[in-house]
């Protein structure tokens, strides 16, 4: 659940980003949207996974990365 700071931070985050003012319901449905796009979409790399990528990596020449 968003605080009330967080929402605040929000609406001023996007009125420097879009430079227009939004309420504070239209701030709290937006950043409840993005917050679950963002559990969606990110999962956290297992530490396996991480060793699979790197393995790949190296197999295929990308070491710097």
């Amino acid at each position: 659940m968003l605080q009330e700071k967080d929402i605040k931070s929000f609406m001023e985050l996007y009125k420097q980003h879009f430079g227009k003012e939004i309420s504070r319901e239209e701030a709290f449905e937006k950043a409840t949207s993005l917050l679950r796009m963002v559990e969606l979409v990110y999962k956290p790399m297992t530490e396996q996974e991480y060793n699979n990528l790197q393995k790949r990596r190296q197999e295929n020449g990308y070491t710097n990365l």
